[in-house]
């Protein structure tokens, strides 16, 4: 998730390219770059680092020009630097384009534009469309690069400029933001409304599948095929803080809100296109490679322990390898059994994670086989580890994990698939309909989001309660972990979770008449040992909250409330079970008047032991 601006009137365009862009920093901010023609060429500027390397570096030399364009980086291929930050430009530097998303063809395209003579500066797939425009320009800048459209695939905003078409900014999307901004003698463009809001409040709303061409004086809006396409104007009503946040109250909600787009963004790639098996070209694994491990250690702190525990359950389910999990503070200090034969997982949102790292380094001095699941291309763990997975989920303001969380399980997932296609431990059949299934839950995300009113009413009514109990079996107790986490992190409510079996074994002690108690019921497998429990609690008189799957209407005979999500194969169900919970622990934040983005004593990366 990248931001991106241009501008084109009669104004220095660099004023606003800068603008716009501190207010883009939340969508990436390892690198920043601005292109600006000078009627003569497009001088480019650009910088590893956060925006203001970038305004050191051309301060006092800032370039001259009405029309530019601009790009604040969140990496995705290549490791932050200056070479692959945006705005990438052909062999000739008169095409330049600045990119949100990722060009899933961009290695066959490169290959195929080397072999023509073209040559590359960088490891990004962005760079692969500026060199394609130059190769297909036909003289028409327009349908040059409708050509260019026809020939890339994957998820996109794109921003082109010319230098042989003076004062003309080319735009397009395919799943995702674009906006342009109606001024009086200059037109803006923008990844979302907050670079554009203190300039104008008159927007076009791209659809996907439309291009833009934008000229200080003039917007041409048409389809893929050139035809012309009517908008309407929308009118900006809400303040600079609240578009940041597209709208939403804070940070934490819009992430939520993220997570189809992140786990789609997460899995791209790494389905074959007939849809039969998992792609991960950034292993190449094979059989001897994983059959030398005797064991598999995941590593982790926090919410990605609470990943690393699903995943566990994935690994062995499918790949039947033993794999053990540990928290990271704890693991170099028992002196683990850890030598050539293991192979060592670590989980982190940002990569910098001390603890994670540290016992990275040390499975690695006693000779571990490293993988890490990480977020920050370019992060501490990602350079040390031997090979990197990214959660493609783009950068997470809130210090509490949402989104994040969901892209390290789509990766366990992906991975342990993986696995099991290479060991030959699952059936090809077996594999393909897990894969069809995978592909369900972005959608089956977006309609666990869409009727919140009900979780809003239970926070309501027990947001002020001071305890709170979580009770699962299977991967529902690993989910309930981490719904436990979020309601404690940001409302400040003491909730634990348990594994429903153990009720008998103490916790049954701490149920008293009125205590909520979120049980979680969508694993088909121990359904009715779940039940058997929950109707424990309620002999307590404790209120019952079910989680479970759509069309189960024997859980409400024994709860006080039901919240179900879509049917998915069981293994699948804690990417949408969990969704209900992050809300839950939203609004029962708000309720109790939390500072939901900034919960107390806590920070978003832990970089100190």
């Amino acid at each position: 998730m990248c931001g991106i601006v241009g501008y084109v009137g009669d104004k220095q365009a660099v004023g606003f390219l800068l603008e716009g862009l501190s207010k883009l920093e939340y969508r990436g901010y390892d690198s920043a770059g601005i292109a600006v023609y000078d009627g003569q060429k497009i001088r480019v500027e650009k910088s590893v680092g956060r925006l203001a390397s970038l305004q050191d570096k051309i301060s006092g030399n800032m370039p001259v020009g009405t029309t530019g364009i601009g790009h604040t980086r969140w990496a995705t291929h290549g490791r932050p630097s200056d070479i692959n930050a945006h705005p990438h430009t052909d062999c000739s530097g008169d095409f330049v384009v600045v990119h949100n998303g990722i060009i899933e063809n961009y290695l066959t395209l490169k290959e195929e534009l080397i072999e023509r003579g073209h040559a590359f500066k960088s490891e990004t797939d962005t760079e692969v469309v500026a060199h394609l425009l130059e190769e297909v320009y036909n003289g028409d800048f327009v349908s040059s690069v409708r050509e260019v459209l026809q020939r890339i695939e994957g998820s996109y905003s794109l921003v082109f400029m010319s230098r042989r078409d003076p004062g003309t900014l080319i735009c397009t999307k395919q799943d995702n933001p674009l906006v342009i901004g109606i001024g009086n003698g200059e037109n803006f463009i923008a990844s979302d409304i907050p670079a554009i809001i203190n300039r104008t409040r008159r927007t076009f709303i791209l659809n996907d599948g439309e291009l833009a061409v934008v000229k200080k004086d003039s917007i041409k809006i048409m389809n893929r095929r050139g035809e012309p396409v009517t908008k309407k104007v929308f009118e900006v009503n809400w303040n600079a803080e609240a578009a940041e946040k597209g709208g939403y109250e804070h940070f934490m909600l819009k992430e939520i809100n993220e997570q189809p787009k992140a786990v789609r963004d997460t899995l791209s790639q790494r389905i074959s296109k007939d849809g039969q098996t998992i792609t991960l070209d950034e292993l190449k694994w094979n059989a001897d490679y994983l059959k030398s491990f005797n064991k598999i250690y995941i590593v982790a702190c926090g919410t990605a322990y609470h990943a690393g525990l699903v995943g566990k359950f994935y690994i062995e389910k499918l790949a039947r390898i033993p794999v053990t999990v540990d928290v990271a503070s704890e693991f170099r200090y028992r002196d683990p059994i850890v030598d050539e034969n293991t192979l060592l997982i670590v989980v982190s949102q940002s990569g910098e994670t001390s603890d994670t790292l540290a016992a990275l380094k040390e499975s690695k001095r006693r000779g571990a086989k490293t993988l890490a699941l990480t977020n920050v291309v370019g992060s501490s763990i990602a350079r040390e580890a031997d090979q990197v997975l990214y959660t493609w989920a783009g950068p997470e303001i809130a210090v509490a994990s949402t989104k994040a969380y969901t892209t390290q399980l789509i990766l366990f997932f992906v991975l342990a698939l993986y696995m099991a296609q290479i060991l030959g431990t699952k059936k090809p059949a077996f594999i393909a309909d897990l894969i069809a299934q995978l592909k369900n839950v972005p959608a089956q995300i977006s309609e666990t989001l869409s009727d919140v009113e009900p979780i809003k009413t239970f926070a309501k009514r027990y947001g002020f309660n001071e305890d709170v109990f979580y009770i699962g079996r299977q991967l529902d107790y690993d989910v309930a972990l981490e719904g436990a986490l979020k309601l404690k992190e940001i409302s400040y409510i003491h909730a634990e979770a348990y594994a429903a079996g153990e009720l008998k074994h103490g916790t049954l002690a701490l149920i008293v008449e009125g205590v909520p108690v979120i049980a979680l019921a969508t694993q088909k497998s121990v359904y009715e040992k779940t039940l058997s429990n929950i109707k424990e609690v309620k002999a307590r008189d404790a209120v019952v909250i079910g989680i479970a799957s759509a069309g189960d209407e024997e859980l409400s005979k024994y709860v006080d409330h039901v919240i179900h999500v879509p049917v998915t194969d069981e293994l699948l169900e804690p990417l949408l079970a969990v969704v209900p919970l992050q809300l839950l622990a939203y609004y029962a934040a708000i309720t109790r008047g939390c500072d939901v983005d900034k919960p107390r004593n806590l920070a978003k990366s832990v970089t100190v032991e």
